[in-house]
């Protein structure tokens, strides 16, 4: 084909051409269209002229505010529409056309009243709620570096404490209101109606919503699994009539922030041979080494972190789809560790009829966990020691007082990274059907499965490292054999719910009333097995080689768990208002159990009352104009809770027991004895819980308020009751739990002009005590120090030992204080006090040292907006609780000194916080106030910066929204304690003790957020 040749007058409307794109594009107006001069007056429903209105040329940043009397003026064109906004104010769009005076009067927002929110089986308008349920949007928890969606929750809810870990993958610990039992503070999750025990497979950016319920009215519809709260989570739909594609992406990199003090080698050696001559030996003889590591530098590296998501959504009058796909990436704090999750999320709905509606919807996820290591041994191993020998090309020993309790810590951290190696697979999903009819009633069935299936597979390498003072100076760790073992879970859920609902409005009277019958299937099956190699026969370091079926047959162990439990329920509930002001809520569930089919108390029945009082649609509150809404609410009931860590509390399974010989020949016969005895009586715990409070808006919605008191009191606690010698344990309802406290929330919203900002806070005060338990004086001892206490009479894992009021001076106090007839003790010696006053320091002295549920925790949220710039500040902290600090508490092995340990007592008047150095002088390391510590923190725990591109001008490209935003998570903690964090989880009886907390990392992320 002959090539065109552009003439010179072509080339010159080519580029003419070509020069008005480029500037129409960078400009972003119409440059063909001739503007024109818009002016009016802003008022609101009174008439009153708005002061700092905004009017927006819509899907641009052109605009202006009013001023003094509500004017304003603006340069448009005929085919532009305005856009007039007001804090508080339902939005109005105008068309230009033809018109050069536009005036808008404003009307008040109702949405706040009038948002819908998911309740259990169910929705209803935020206006009718009775007790306290929050809503967080998805959007609030998007584009943030987290796997597990429930860690962007934290300082966002009151009465909601969620416990972050640094660990790649990791999901956080959630406690409502408190610890509400001795066995389990884990509130129930409910995943597009089906129940939930987590939802560490769900992708952030599929949630649509989550409710968080905490108090009776809203929690007694779910019997037995509403004790401890219910976060509902809404995956996303699509909306009718859009069609979209989105995409987004973030990466971004971690790093800790902060080291724990340790002495370096100097300090070590001065430090160690100190305490050597305090207890009598020789000094240890430094040479050959003369190494000076920070082992924390060794083991922790700068971790990638990436998020992508991709979504279609597609919606018409008859058929609606959502389909979005995810990868997540992470690196965790320690070399070699990383986590993997890929979800799939799917719905589709099919509207068959006007009135009959069928769909399904799924979740699923492959999650390769991180094989997370610790931290321990590097704040333990000695610095004197070199990390690796060149000429052998192996790592080395440490020094012969730490070889035989640890390990170099680049052993575990290098030579047996990725030795576990597990995949999990989870698939949850629901098929629905729902037929409107009658006008008023709506029926809905559906059926929901959860599966969930957990492999792991671990392998013992032969590992050498280099010693010096060994012959050969090559030495083998361990027993010098190869294993490998395997483990696998899984996990069926099924659920069934038939919903029959009945909404109406007559007269002065508003009623929505729902039953149900539903049905919980629940079958857990765990099998785990190990070998060893065979003589000869060593098992390679190979993946694809770690099975159970390679190794030598002799060394089988094997091991397995299976149960499987099933409740049936039957529920009711009614929402009802009279002239929109006066609000009732009652509800009622009646649980049946297999895990009590053996007794007469397999039923339960749970119920509540709430009733709330809008006062300002009363009409002697109509002439207040800066009161927007007034509601006084209150509401009590019973909850139920069935997590316990037995399958069939009432009737116990056999466990092995001694065995027997019988017969000639001689034949052994295996024993077996019950776990524990049965008890006839049994059933599951009730919480009775009620709360009152109020909420209200004020300066056109401006302002929100809203605060409550709630009182939770756990009965019918099941509690083991001991055996008497030696005789097999029961299980009893015998104990009684309280919880009481405030929530407070506040936020501040306002728009003037092009400038948006909010600021908004929540506060929690919790004090908790256990009533009663089994009997007087009973108590459980929990802890890897058998610090953590749970007694009648005080705060649930409470910490108890001695409390400490300095360091002996000299043998003068000593004499002069109460007898230590706990050991012999001199100078330098922890002081401890004398409780019971009797004039001795005994073991009766021992006595609460410390809470670790704190008395407050609070968050504070800012944004800040200007045009298409977004500026968010999320903070959070918590006080009056303690930590207990295990990891350097030692009498087993010689571990580093913290930095601390410069400051110790050699001497009178040298110190009188820091005991002496003697590891003979046990006394120093008994429970006690020494290893207390402050928990109370404060961190900016998420900021981010994102720009928003103009609308009109993406759309000249076929893209609808474009974001770009930079975040950074826990960019600052100030906190009181030696560990790397002060957040630390547990059980529900021990918590909040360090033993070697895993570091909390700073999060730099950057990402965009693409819509077509």
């Amino acid at each position: 084909m002959k090539k065109k040749t552009l003439l010179p007058l072509e080339k010159a409307s080519w580029l003419k051409s070509l020069f008005l794109l480029v500037c129409l594009v960078l400009s972003g107006t119409t440059v063909f269209a001739q503007e024109k001069t818009v002016t009016g007056v802003v008022t609101d429903s009174f008439n009153e002229p708005l002061i700092g209105a905004s009017i927006v040329v819509q899907g641009t940043t052109n605009g202006v505010i009013t001023d003094l009397d509500g004017k304003y003026s603006i340069k448009v064109t005929p085919g532009a529409t305005l856009q007039f906004s007001y804090v508080g104010m339902e939005k109005q769009s105008i068309k230009v056309g033809n018109q050069s005076i536009i005036n808008v009067q404003l009307k008040d927002d109702s949405q706040m009243l009038a948002e819908t929110v998911v309740i259990g089986y169910g929705s209803a308008k935020k206006r009718d709620l009775t007790g306290s349920i929050t809503n967080i949007k998805g959007d609030e928890i998007a584009n943030k570096p987290v796997a597990n969606p429930l860690s962007a929750l934290q300082g966002k809810v009151a009465g909601v404490q969620v416990i972050n870990s640094g660990r790649a993958g990791e999901d956080p610990e959630i406690r409502v209101r408190g610890t509400n039992s001795i066995n389990g503070y884990k509130p129930l999750y409910v995943v597009d109606g089906l129940f939930n025990d987590n939802i560490n497979f769900l992708n952030p950016q599929d949630i649509e919503s989550m409710e968080i319920l905490k108090d009776p009215s809203s929690l007694a519809i779910f019997g037995v699994r509403g004790a401890n709260g219910v976060i509902i989570i809404t995956t996303k739909k699509a909306k009718v009539g859009q069609t979209r594609v989105n995409i987004n992406g973030s990466f971004g990199f971690k790093s800790v922030p902060n080291q724990i003090e340790m002495v370096d080698a100097a300090g070590f050696k001065e430090l160690y041979n100190e305490q050597l001559r305090n207890e009598g030996n020789p000094e240890f003889d430094f040479t050959g080494w003369n190494g000076n590591t920070n082992w924390q530098d060794e083991i922790f590296q700068t971790g990638f972190i990436t998020n992508n998501n991709v979504s279609i959504t597609g919606a018409s009058e008859k058929h609606s789809f959502y389909l979005g796909a995810g990868y997540a990436y992470e690196q965790g704090n320690i070399k070699n560790e990383k986590y993997s999750k890929i979800t799939l999320s799917v719905s589709n709905e099919y509207k068959l009829t006007d009135n009959f509606r069928v769909g399904f919807q799924f979740n699923g996820a492959r999650i390769l966990p991180a094989d997370t290591k610790t931290v321990t041994t590097a704040v333990r191993a000695t610095p004197v020691t070199t990390v690796f020998n060149d000429q052998y090309g192996l790592y080395t020993t440490l020094p012969e007082f730490q070889k035989a309790q640890m390990n170099n810590p680049m052993v575990d951290v290098d030579l047996k990274a990725n030795t576990t190696r597990a995949e999990n697979y989870r698939g949850s999903g629901n098929v629905y059907a729902e037929w409107d009819f009658l006008k008023h009633f709506q029926f809905k069935a559906m059926f929901s499965m959860d599966y969930a299936s957990n492999n792991s597979r671990k392998f013992t390498p032969i590992i050498q490292v280099y010693d010096a003072s060994a012959e050969g100076n090559i030495v083998t760790l361990g027993d010098g054999k190869t294993g490998v073992s395997q483990a696998k879970q899984t996990e069926m859920k099924t659920q069934s719910d038939y919903l029959l609902t009945y909404t109406n409005t007559w007269g002065d009277h508003s009623l929505t009333a729902t039953a149900g019958f539903t049905t919980y299937y629940n079958k857990l099956e765990n099998l785990g097995a190990a070998r060893a190699q065979g003589v000869g026969l060593v098992i390679p370091d190979n993946p694809d080689k770690w099975y159970v079926s390679i190794g030598d047959a002799g060394t089988s162990t094997n091991e397995s768990t299976q149960w499987e439990r099933a409740t049936v329920s039957m529920l009711g509930r009614i929402l009802y208002n009279y002239k929109g002001r006066y609000l009732f809520n009652g509800s009622f569930r009646r649980d049946g159990s297999s895990a009590f089919s053996y007794t007469g108390n397999q039923w339960q029945n749970f119920y509540s009352v709430g009733a709330g009082w809008l006062i300002s649609e009363e009409e002697f509150m109509k002439d207040i104009t800066w009161l927007d809404m007034l509601k006084l609410k209150g509401s009590w009931g019973t909850l139920g809770n069935q997590n316990l860590d037995k399958a069939y509390p009432a009737e116990p399974l056999l466990s092995n027991a001694y065995s027997a010989v019988f017969g000639t020949p001689s034949a052994i016969y295996p024993g077996y004895q019950l776990s524990y005895l049965p008890n006839a009586t049994l059933r599951w715990e009730k919480v009775e819980a009620w709360e009152v409070g109020a909420e209200a808006n004020f300066f056109r919605n401006r302002l929100h308020l809203e605060g409550v008191y709630y009182k939770k009191t756990t009965k019918d606690l099941l509690a083991e009751v001991p055996g008497i010698s030696g005789t097999v344990p029961g299980i009893g309802n015998l104990g009684s739990i309280e919880n009481k406290g405030i929530e407070l929330a506040i936020n501040w919203r306002d728009q003037i002009g092009d400038w948006n900002y909010s600021i908004g806070g929540n506060l929690t005060t919790i004090k908790n005590k256990v009533l009663s338990l089994v009997q007087e004086g009973y108590s459980i001892i929990s802890g890897d120090k058998s610090q953590s206490y749970t007694m009648a009479g005080f705060p649930i894992g409470y910490f108890y030992g001695y409390k400490v009021e300095g360091v002996y001076q000299n043998q003068a106090e000593i004499d002069n204080s109460p007898k230590n007839t706990l050991a012999t003790v001199t100078p330098g010696d922890l002081k401890f006090v004398d409780v019971d006053g009797n004039g001795e320091i005994t073991p009766a002295d021992r006595t609460m040292i410390g809470d670790p549920t704190p008395d407050v925790t609070y968050g504070i949220n800012f944004s800040v907006g200007y045009k298409n710039w977004e500026l968010g500040v999320d903070m959070m902290g918590q006080a009056g609780n303690e930590i207990y600090r295990t990891w350097d508490n030692y009498n087993w092995s010689q571990f580093n000194f913290m930095k601390q340990r410069l400051n110790r007592w050699h001497g009178e008047g040298t110190s009188n916080s820091q005991p002496l150095l003697n590891m003979k002088h046990t006394i120093n390391n008994l429970n006690s106030e020494y290893y207390i510590e402050d928990g109370s923190f404060f961190r900016i725990r998420n900021v981010q910066l994102a720009y928003n591109f103009d609308k009109t001008l993406l759309s000249r490209i076929g893209v609808q929204a474009l974001k770009l935003y930079a975040n950074i998570q826990n960019l600052k903690t100030w906190k009181h304690n030696t560990g790397y964090t002060p957040e630390l989880g547990g059980t529900a009886i021990a918590f909040g003790v360090d033993n070697g907390s895993y570091p909390m990392p700073v999060v730099y992320t950057f990402g965009f957020n693409l819509t077509f």
